[in-house]
């Protein structure tokens, strides 16, 4: 018998891409009774792998091939960047605890380009590990392929000393790999001389021969290489699948003893994973109280502290709760919650509870969820009873910017060794295999793409996509080259392709993890990360008993805060949620006329479009469409909506089942009702009743038949005729697949509630809020923007002296409150350059000049691309035109900056204290030049995710509006997709491009309300329209929505110019006003010069002295030594300009004086006494006439 030893999964992400459940099928058709598991440096499929072997009755060995520091872990430089290989077997659990703290150290540790052990963690943690002496690239090799047999004999008595008779050499036979037979004739010698028993390996990557090109592919786009490339990284030749146990015995037929002790290791290796086993972590109650006896005190206080005197139905509900608690010995892991929901409350972090966890009376006595399960008739088994062998999930939801504060705080409570964050693999969908497989293999960009696009939305699977798409069977039977990308792309298809942390998986452990889990850094986490991550996905950790709680963080719950804080700062009033009242006529006025964008769950077009019809009237009603509006059930919508409105009767399947259903007006929504009516109709306890639901979601045949007798037996001994009940089953199988679980349903509704009672009756605060919590999403703010255009809320432009840091609300003088844009939602920016710029407005005032601005505002912070941004975004409109500020931006920069290190260096401002009889104030000279409409729309767009202050369309009457148009891209989604839909836009860019025919067509950029999207006008429509196709011009364009690339488009069918626009832009008048600049100095560069428009404007030859100064020229104070400088200068009157070019730490700032001198020897003598020599020149230029500054007020 042989045994495969060296096994690697598609876990091992850069060359491996064998399945696990295909490697196992695999050994069993080779009739192999074990096989191990060996990726690099990792564990992760660790589980898995056990799991499937066990249910073929093989025998799972498993192991890792590791990395060896060639010295030291902890060294990491780059004599540690190509570790040694090493293949470790777990021999027992001693030896598979002892492999779990090997990886997790190699990770934490060791991680220097990869996870890397050394001789130092291999003897302290070598007890019940098994030692083979590696691969081709182990140490010992390179010790034979060095020529230095000895050191490599050396090593090999160290591992023998360290592992007894628990290490191997191992040996492997592949073709093609250099030095392979001197390896191995080497490592027998190894063999022989010491006494250390020989082990034949094959270094599986894939599971059959015909997959060899495959692995290549992957290896390609792991290393982002092509099958051309003769340099890339390849394991030549086709032998490295799982071999047959007689292909290795001809193999290695003169070793039959290698070949041997491959099965005599199996034989030893013996792991036992503790499936079914809990790791709760313990919560100290205190004063030695017994944790059941804690818990139900902690409940009843709190059921007395809700209700005053419950009732006997709240009493017996949670009496009967405590006992399921107790039975199941969940005690802890209920007050674990409970300790976690306190800290949150404490520090005023809004949480909910997400999942079927607010079906608990207990939880809501703990104040762990705010929904009362008895009011909404919530089923307690649906969460935990007493024949549901797996742990429950109570699964949290916290605001997301201070979800990482109760991330810390259970850190804190339990140990960071106790706690991690869960890993989630990412993996080859059908659109990602086509592109990366088809650049691993050459095909043009352009036809994996097309392909790519092709691949519908909602398909599974590549197979899918072809059976169902008719341009895909066209391609595969003409092109053989498309017929091998989706060959090959399908091997792939799938496959892991990298790893992430999970968006809220946190698991925790009454002992260290890596009792369990093996470790690692989370992904993107820096070198000083507190949480780790685990190595095994949420699955693995739930069947190794470990507590894994969702802390996920939710953006509403983010807005729902802000909001608070926001009304209590403009009103003055203090809310909670509590507070709220949930039967509030102007909540379900607004939820009723469908007006729900930026409504938590009741955002979308179709959506909207239902909860307006619905006119709910009772949070139970938006739980209800929650639930409804989902493949499969949304077919009910239109029968919910019309027994609601009595349009059609309400009739339950049996009036044995009214009061089940009737809060669903007699149609099955909810998992509940499906638990209830296999207890009412059949007998079954509800906890069977839960097993029973999840076997029809899982729909296999054999257990829904035997279910189907069962429940026609359980409705006999009721009284119900089998006919009956054979009907019923057929009514609820299908709705067990697809019924929403109610408490998830139920708690979402009450945030919907909540985010539409506050949009509802509080709309500036509200979206004001909503705003803030889009930052970095500029396709959200564009959203939210459009929707204040709609709700009749103005959101003010970007102004540098109105903006703070975040989105505000501002009033007005005649009484009316905006939104003002914030400075941080402008794209390259961030708190930290803006901070100093709010606080110095607020010590010294609003900047009245750019001078002001440059000497106050304290932009040491603030780079030059950031104060682009704000120019480009129209933050410092008042001062200029756009173009014209920017030629002066780095002056600006430079300016502010040096202004802003003098003050930190405790020195005097450069320009602040000069004495001589010189003007007061200077002047940053701005001119007129300016940029076309266009490129302001492309700016803003760029930095603002939206055309703030020039889209025409928010200056459309909505009665001059045509009924059927769109004027908003919210409104234009993939529900639309092949549908006929026509928008009114402004043009903004136009393409023309060719087909492959050589016909013109056009792409053309439409802007709308929130946003813009494509228009194509394909060859026989652009030779009708052409005329129209204007920038700038608002058009009405009809045509079909489809899908291309990553967004929609719209084939455009018919277009017209828009009546009553003029078919132009209105007028800009709303752009804000310049203020002249009143300062003593005028810095100037080149550009800043150009004042006008005109190409013919006249000029004239002027003469510039120019003096150049370094920073240090000044002897004692600057503003003595400056005092003295103009002084002299002032003395050689005449009409030559004067410029000072100041040498600062980035480029020289010119700085243009407020006076004329005479250029004369004298003057450059008196210059040289003072600054030294050649500090002085005379330059010559033409300047335009009139040569004034900007002042549009005037």
């Amino acid at each position: 018998m042989f045994t495969h030893l060296h096994v690697h999964t598609e876990y091992s992400l850069l060359d491996g891409i064998s399945r696990i459940t295909d490697l196992v099928e695999a050994a069993e058709r080779h009739r192999m009774s074990s096989l191990a598991i060996t990726d690099h440096g990792v564990l992760y499929g660790a589980v898995d792998f056990y799991s499937a072997a066990k249910n073929k009755g093989i025998n799972p060995i498993i192991g890792c091939e590791m990395y060896e520091a060639r010295n030291s872990r902890l060294v990491k430089d780059i004599s540690e960047k190509k570790p040694f290989h090493l293949t470790v077997l777990a021999h027992n659990n001693t030896g598979y605890k002892n492999l779990l703290k090997l990886v997790s150290l190699a990770h934490l540790e060791g991680f220097y380009y990869r996870p890397r052990i050394d001789d130092a963690l291999l003897e302290k943690y070598n007890e019940g590990l098994i030692i083979l002496s590696g691969c081709p690239s182990s140490k010992i090799a390179k010790d034979i392929t060095d020529g230095n047999l000895e050191k490599g004999k050396r090593r090999a008595g160290w591992l023998k000393e360290v592992f007894g008779d628990r290490f191997f050499m191992e040996i492997q036979q592949h073709d093609q790999i250099p030095d392979l037979h001197t390896i191995n004739t080497n490592t027998i010698e190894i063999s022989k001389s010491l006494n250390i028993p020989l082990v034949a390996t094959n270094d599986s990557h894939y599971t059959v021969r015909e997959h060899a090109h495959l692995q290549d592919i992957r290896i390609c786009i792991s290393t982002n290489s092509t099958i051309s490339d003769t340099k890339r990284l390849k394991m030549e030749g086709d032998s490295f699948y799982l071999k047959s146990g007689e292909e290795m015995m001809e193999l290695f037929k003169e070793l039959p003893d290698a070949i041997a002790n491959t099965q005599r290791i199996a034989e030893r290796c013996d792991v036992v994973l503790p499936f079914g086993e809990t790791h709760l972590p313990r919560y100290p109650v205190p004063d030695g109280i017994d944790v059941d006896e804690y818990l139900s005190k902690l409940c009843w206080e709190g059921l007395t502290r809700i209700h005053g005197t419950p009732t006997n139905q709240q009493k017996q509900r949670l009496e009967y709760e405590l006992e399921v608690i107790k039975h199941t010995r969940f005690a802890h892991y209920f007050l674990v919650v409970w300790q976690i929901v306190s800290f949150a409350r404490e520090r005023h972090i809004l949480f909910g509870v997400r999942g079927s966890a607010a079906a608990s009376l207990a939880l809501y006595c703990l104040g762990v969820t705010d929904v009362d399960p008895m009011e909404h008739h919530l089923v307690f088994e649906r969460f935990l009873n007493l024949e549901r062998k797996e742990m429950p999930d109570i699964d949290m939801d916290f605001q997301d910017d201070r979800r990482d504060e109760v991330l810390q705080h259970v850190t804190r409570q339990y140990g960071k060794d106790k706690v991690a964050q869960i890993i989630t693999f990412g993996t080859l969908g059908p659109k990602a295999a086509i592109r990366d497989v088809g650049r691993a293999r050459n095909v043009s960009y352009s036809d994996a793409d097309r392909l790519a696009r092709l691949i519908p939305f909602r398909a599974k699977s590549i197979q899918e996509a072809i059976d169902t798409v008719p341009e895909i069977q066209d391609l595969e039977r003409s092109r053989d080259d498309i017929r091998e990308l989706l060959r090959d792309a399908q091997g792939l298809e799938g496959i892991a392709h990298h790893v992430s942390t999970h968006a809220a998986g946190v698991v925790i452990s009454a002992d260290p993890l890596t009792e369990y889990v093996p470790l690692q850094r989370p992904t993107k986490a820096d070198e000083d990360s507190e949480l780790a991550m685990t190595q095994f996905a949420m699955d693995p950790i739930a069947k190794l008993g470990l507590l894994k709680m969702d802390f996920l963080g939710l953006t509403n719950l983010t807005i729902l805060d802000k909001t608070l804080k926001a009304i209590e700062k403009t009103r003055g009033l203090k809310l909670s949620l509590k507070d709220i009242s949930m039967t509030d006529l102007k909540t379900f006025d607004l939820l009723s006329s469908g007006n729900t964008t930026e409504v938590f769950q009741l955002e979308s077009t179709g959506m909207q479009k239902y909860i307006k019809a619905l006119r709910p009237s009772s949070v139970s009603d938006v739980a209800a469409m929650i639930a409804l509006y989902r493949p499969g059930p949304m077919e009910q919508i239109p029968n919910f909506i019309a027994a609601k409105h009595g349009e059609i009767p309400v009739m339950s399947p049996h009036p044995s089942l009214d009061d089940i259903l009737r809060d669903s007006y007699g149609i099955i929504v909810f998992q509940d009702q499906v638990l209830l009516i296999l207890q009412t109709f059949a007998g079954y306890s509800l906890g069977e009743a839960d097993i029973v639901r999840k076997a029809m979601g899982k729909k296999i045949p054999s257990l829904m038949a035997k279910e189907r007798d069962r429940f026609i037996v359980g409705a006999k001994n009721k009284g119900f005729d089998s006919t009956l009940a054979e009907e019923i089953f057929d009514l609820i199988e299908p709705f067990a697949g697809y019924a929403f679980n109610k408490a998830h349903s139920v708690s979402y509704a009450q945030i919907s509630y909540w985010t539409a009672y506050f949009k509802a009756n509080y709309p500036l605060e509200y979206m004001a809020s909503v705003l803030n919590s889009r930052a970095g999403h500029p396709d959200k703010i564009s959203n939210a923007i459009n929707e204040c255009l709609r709700m009749g809320i103005k959101v003010l432009p970007p102004n540098i002296n109105y903006s703070q840091i975040e989105f505000t609300i501002e009033d007005t003088d005649n009484g009316i409150q905006n939104i003002r844009f914030g400075l941080s939602a402008i794209k390259n920016l961030g708190a930290t350059a803006l901070t100093p710029i709010i606080q110095a407005r607020k010590k010294t005032g609003r900047f009245t000049s750019l001078e002001e601005f440059a000497r106050s505002s304290n932009c040491h912070a603030l780079n030059r691309r950031g104060l682009e941004s704000l120019i480009k975004a129209g933050a410092f409109d008042t001062f200029g035109p756009r173009k014209a500020l920017l030629d002066i931006s780095e002056q600006l920069v430079n300016i502010s900056q040096q202004e802003s290190n003098m003050r930190s260096t405790g020195q005097t401002s450069l320009f602040g204290n000069i004495s001589t009889p010189v003007p007061s104030t200077f002047q940053i000279n701005v001119g007129k030049e300016e940029v076309s409409l266009n490129e302001i729309i492309e700016w803003e767009r760029e930095l603002l995710g939206v055309t703030i202050s020039s889209n025409p369309l928010s200056l459309i009457p909505k009665h001059s509006i045509p009924d059927q148009a769109i004027t908003s891209r919210n409104q234009i989604s993939s529900d639309l997709e092949g549908k006929q839909i026509t928008i009114l836009g402004q043009v903004t860019t136009l393409r023309e491009r060719m087909t492959r025919d050589n016909r013109q067509f056009l792409s053309a950029s439409i802007d709308l309300l929130g946003g813009y999207i494509e228009v194509v006008a394909w060859p026989h429509v652009f030779g009708q329209t052409r005329d129209f196709w204007q920038e700038g011009r608002l058009l009405l364009v009809s045509g079909k929505v489809k899908s291309r690339g990553p967004g929609l488009s719209i084939y455009c069918d018919t277009v017209s110019g828009f009546e009553g626009s003029g078919d132009s832009v209105p007028d800009q008048n709303s752009r804000p006003k310049y203020t002249k600049s009143t300062s003593a100095i005028k810095p100037s560069t080149p550009s800043s010069s150009r004042v006008g428009r005109g190409k013919d404007q006249p000029t004239v030859a002027i003469r510039i002295v120019e003096i150049a100064i370094e920073n240090s020229d000044a002897v004692g104070s600057e503003a003595d030594f400056l005092d003295n400088l103009v002084r002299s200068m002032l003395e050689f009157t005449g009409d030559d300009r004067v410029q000072l070019r100041i040498g600062t730490v980035g480029n020289p700032v010119l700085i243009e004086m407020p006076f004329t001198v005479k250029s004369c020897p004298e003057l450059e003598s008196k210059i040289t006494e003072i600054l030294g020599p050649d500090r002085m020149r005379v330059k010559c230029a033409q300047e335009k006439i009139p040569a004034t500054n900007v002042d549009l007020a005037a």
